[in-house]
């Protein structure tokens, strides 16, 4: 047995996690590993060729596909949006004519629309989500003040695409990406996946921990650009991030991995260009995450050591198993947070904090912070398309956090020497105006 494959069955053994699949080009050797079950309600097992959503990895194929625009000439990185879409809107004024291409790329645009899910298929789909955009979001700050992992901005950046090439997103991706790429089982569409080994998401039941397939297979067409819709293996993705330098310039690979933003605090990665920057082992490492419903897709690549990383697991806990096996491969292990409880004037993070049908109530409790996430949905639609996406619920119980940094908050309850990043919560500006959780901002409005 295999590295990858003795630690991929002993992770689902442990956890429950139904099913793992991953694969590693290094040096140009490919190992692919496979274990569990793709579907628990057909039985229907994972192997190394069953597809998955690649979920938001497909940032870095939309982010790709706007770089070959620049390269001949279609795009300007720093013009406006609406220069090339001037149909593009949002509820504040002047707000989406300060907006340039850079920004949608960089997750530094502003656009307030993270669980903003239009239902349209077909076509048409990213012409209506631009266009309910203009009338439902604004923004959570000014383009290029701050980062906030952005969906809104690679959906506008998907209908850039189609405006400026006249073709439908689908049919660019797999023309563009797909095929030069050698991505060959790759689909953008659920009818054309079927007809293969595809896997589901599942979800942990939270009171047994036993996995349950999902009833929401995929996001609407809205949403592809950003990920909600593109279908493939491990190949296809390490067939990806090896092509890279053959679909892009290396000036255009060189500014996908410089560091465009960084909140500078360990719940939120340094951004380049549709990529995170991370480091791992002591090496830089590209990398992009891809939530599904109750699936996870990664993509990493570390160009220094030639080696690209794809891995997906279809129960929400593989993302520990993506964390551990990445710095593994580069031949170190998980890094570990220095954090110790502070002591810290906690009256200035209490109050208010909002984004698009969310809304974070924080008080002070017992030295700490108790945070009370509430999820309102603007209507029925939105909320059956978040739910299903989130597992038939989006209700959390009251959660306690402590101080342990300068607007840096762990969960409390639980070991400082084991938190990962993602779990912190930091507050940021002066007051302070934003919070941040997984690295996505809400807005203090009380």
């Amino acid at each position: 047995m295999t590295f990858l494959s003795e630690r991929i069955t002993a992770f689902c053994d442990a956890t429950g996690v139904p099913g793992y699949v991953a694969g590693v080009s290094r040096d140009g050797d490919v190992e692919t590993a496979a274990h569990g079950v793709a579907n628990l309600r057909t039985g229907a097992p994972m192997r190394t060729d069953t597809g998955f959503l690649f979920g938001s990895v497909t940032k870095i194929m939309t982010t790709a596909l706007v770089l070959r625009q620049v390269e001949r000439g279609a795009l300007d990185l720093d013009a406006p949006v609406v220069r090339y879409l001037p149909e593009f809107r949002l509820t504040a004024p002047g707000a989406a004519e300060t907006i340039r291409v850079r920004h949608l790329l960089a997750h530094s645009s502003g656009i307030d629309a993270d669980l903003f899910f239009p239902d349209a298929t077909g076509p048409g789909a990213l012409a209506a989500y631009v266009d309910a955009l203009g009338r439902r979001c604004g923004t959570l700050f000014a383009p290029g003040e701050l980062v906030s992992y952005s969906n809104g901005g690679m959906i506008v950046a998907g209908r850039l695409l189609e405006v400026v090439t006249g073709r439908p997103y689908p049919d660019l991706l797999a023309r563009d990406v797909f095929a030069p790429a050698g991505m060959t089982t790759a689909v953008t569409s659920a009818k054309d996946a079927i007809l293969r080994s595809t896997a589901i998401g599942h979800f942990p039941d939270p009171e047994t921990g036993a996995p349950r397939p999902t009833d929401f297979f995929m996001l609407p067409d809205t949403w592809g650009p950003a990920g909600g819709t593109p279908i493939g293996t491990v190949a296809d993705l390490l067939a990806f991030g090896r092509s890279l330098p053959r679909l892009l310039s290396a000036e255009s690979i060189a500014r996908m991995r410089t560091v465009t933003g960084d909140l500078g605090t360990p719940n939120s990665s340094p951004v380049g260009l549709g990529w995170t920057i991370q480091q791992h082992a002591g090496t830089t490492v590209l990398a992009m995450t891809g939530a599904s419903p109750g699936g996870v897709a990664l993509l990493a690549v570390a160009p220094e050591h030639d080696l690209v990383f794809a891995a997906y697991g279809n129960d929400p806990r593989a993302l520990t198993l993506h964390d551990d096996l990445l710095p593994a491969l580069l031949g170190g292990s998980r890094e570990r947070l220095a954090l110790a409880e502070q002591s810290t004037d906690l009256t200035r993070y209490a109050g208010t904090y909002r984004s698009d049908q969310l809304r974070v109530d924080v008080r002070m409790v017992d030295g700490g912070l108790e945070e009370t996430v509430t999820y309102e949905p603007a209507d029925a639609s939105q909320e059956r398309i978040f739910t299903g996406f989130a597992g038939g619920s989006f209700s959390f119980p009251p959660q306690r956090y402590v101080p342990v940094g300068r607007d840096l908050f762990a969960p409390a309850g639980r070991p400082l020497t084991d938190v990962p990043g993602y779990l912190l919560i930091s507050y940021h500006g002066d007051g302070p105006t934003h919070r941040c959780a997984g690295g996505r901002l809400t807005r203090r409005v009380g």
